[in-house]
């Protein structure tokens, strides 16, 4: 950050008075910026044992398949900024379930909140962001062509529930 996106100053780096944490601060209207790591909210669309994956249409990971995920919009609850990246990503529908995984991702500045969410039914395609989607068994994912770390240990946690039986709340720090 350059400029005070309140009054348009340059802006300082320095540790605020009362904080311990070096921000940019504006010496002019005294504005302190504060840069907080990201939320991300995504899906693991389920139904009859097979996730429903996305390929990806953009950068980072243009080509490779991933969940349904995406950051958080002002005034979102993040249940429901999940089902709207199910229905952006890859126009389906879904029942949003219980939060199922909490990813620190402190390398990239953001948090992931990832819910189960069952298939309100089987009509899904790809949005704009996605070439192409599919149901996929445990059997049948491209796990090498997972996208990101955080999508691929998901769905290794949650195949290895579903076959126990017995889907847990998992946390984690990659």
């Amino acid at each position: 950050m350059k400029y005070c996106s309140d009054c348009g100053s340059l802006v300082e780096f320095r540790i605020p008075s009362g904080d311990s944490l070096p921000r940019h601060v504006c010496p002019a209207c005294h504005a302190i910026h504060y840069q907080n790591p990201k939320i991300v909210v995504g899906c693991i669309p389920e139904t009859g044992g097979r996730v429903l994956l996305c390929r990806r249409a953009i950068e980072p990971g243009y080509g490779l398949w991933t969940l349904p995920a995406g950051f958080m919009e002002n005034s979102e609850a993040a249940d429901a900024g999940a089902a709207r990246e199910t229905l952006e990503e890859a126009c389906a529908r879904v029942e949003i379930g219980p939060l199922y995984a909490f990813y620190n991702l402190p390398a990239l500045s953001q948090v992931y909140l990832i819910f189960r969410g069952t298939l309100v039914d089987s009509d899904f395609c790809a949005g704009e962001e996605t070439l192409e989607v599919g149901l996929f068994s445990e059997n049948e994912v491209p796990w090498n062509g997972i996208a990101f770390t955080v999508v691929k240990e998901t769905l290794q946690r949650y195949f290895e529930d579903l076959k126990s039986g017995s889907f847990r709340f998992h946390f984690a720090t990659l």
